[in-house]
């Protein structure tokens, strides 16, 4: 049995401040956009390697379920966004569309198509490590549901998913530190939960072992290159909120005292400066509306675990409120961010 969650990582304190929380409203406005967009096909940017003419296909016949939203990982994260929407409100507005289209796609047939994609020997790499983390994340949210079906249907897929983790890390020797979907931090956060709620004692070990061994010697981390201009994660900050979640409760604290030494004086400054968006309609640019969501999440879960009358503390809820409002108003603006904002926004005020 894996042992507690207090012993692998620091929870944040419920009582902390949130200007912004996840209400019903909130939540429904989020899962009605998404709603519209996990099973739109068009546009698609497929990860796909063709060995021959023969795979040249659509993406609902590559991928049965994770067909839409504009590509495979965000149509994952899609789908996480409606299980937690339907766990925190199992009655709200969305809340019967949500439990259709779960009936609908998340089947065994459906699941057995994607796992016969991951079988292609050109698959190897498919998503790693960010689709991935997301997939695992997606099956830990669906253990929560009264509704087992689901959390069955996808076990599989979940389970080869964690395979790949297993025989990837011990190759790993280097993590990856760029504030985008390579970024082996984010990818250790997310699939943790998923080791830690499936009661994976050695997978969780693995993780653990590698976080400590990729990032336990880090120390007055600078963020002088952030941010990047297509960055939608921040690579300082992510890495501190995998040491959180990962680290035992008892290293964490002094590890980010070391990390981050001058956060009571808002510095690395860049970290406090919310990103300006100048063109929501490319792609790339739209990430940095995501940098600011997934700072404002680390702040907060960071934050969280901090006294009442730590300094750093107040500087980092302050700190994400300016994120959060900088962006929040913006997550339909264009398809280019609204096909996977809201899961950041979730994150964001339900952290």
């Amino acid at each position: 049995m894996l042992t507690s969650s207090a012993e692998y990582g620091l929870e944040p304190h419920k009582e902390a401040p949130l200007r912004h929380p996840l209400t019903t409203e909130a939540a429904s406005r989020f899962a009605a956009v998404t709603l519209g967009h996990v099973t739109q096909e068009y546009p698609n940017k497929l990860d796909h390697v063709l060995a021959g003419p023969e795979d040249a296909r659509t993406p609902s016949a590559l991928h049965p379920v994770f067909y839409g939203s504009y590509d495979w990982h965000s149509c994952v994260h899609g789908y996480w966004l409606l299980a937690r929407v339907l766990r925190r409100f199992p009655e709200g507005a969305q809340a019967a569309a949500i439990r259709a289209l779960f009936d609908r796609q998340l089947t065994p047939d459906t699941i057995d198509g994607e796992c016969r994609y991951l079988a292609a020997p050109t698959a190897r790499g498919f998503e790693r490590p960010y689709g991935w983390a997301w997939l695992l994340k997606l099956a830990d949210e669906l253990s929560y549901l009264p509704e087992t079906r689901w959390s069955r249907a996808l076990a599989p897929l979940a389970q080869l998913f964690a395979q790949r983790v297993r025989d990837f890390l011990p190759l790993a020797r280097y993590p990856v530190r760029v504030g985008t979907h390579f970024n082996t931090a984010f990818g250790l956060r997310m699939a943790f939960d998923y080791a830690e709620g499936a009661h994976d004692a050695v997978l969780a070990k693995l993780m653990v072992d590698t976080a400590e061994a990729w990032y336990g010697g880090d120390g007055d981390c600078p963020a002088w290159g952030e941010p990047s201009g297509d960055d939608f994660l921040s690579s300082t900050l992510i890495e501190a909120e995998c040491m959180r979640r990962l680290l035992p409760a008892g290293r964490f604290l002094p590890w980010f005292d070391r990390y981050l030494p001058r956060l009571a004086s808002r510095q690395p400054a860049t970290l406090f400066e919310p990103a300006i968006v100048s063109d929501r309609s490319d792609g790339k640019i739209a990430h940095l509306d995501g940098l600011n969501l997934s700072r404002a999440w680390c702040f907060r879960a960071l934050a969280g675990v901090l006294p009442a009358t730590d300094p750093r503390r107040s500087a980092m809820l302050a700190a994400a409120e300016i994120h959060l409002e900088t962006s929040l108003p913006h997550l339909t603006a264009h398809y280019m961010g609204s096909h996977w904002l809201a899961s950041f926004a979730v994150l964001a005020t339900d952290p």
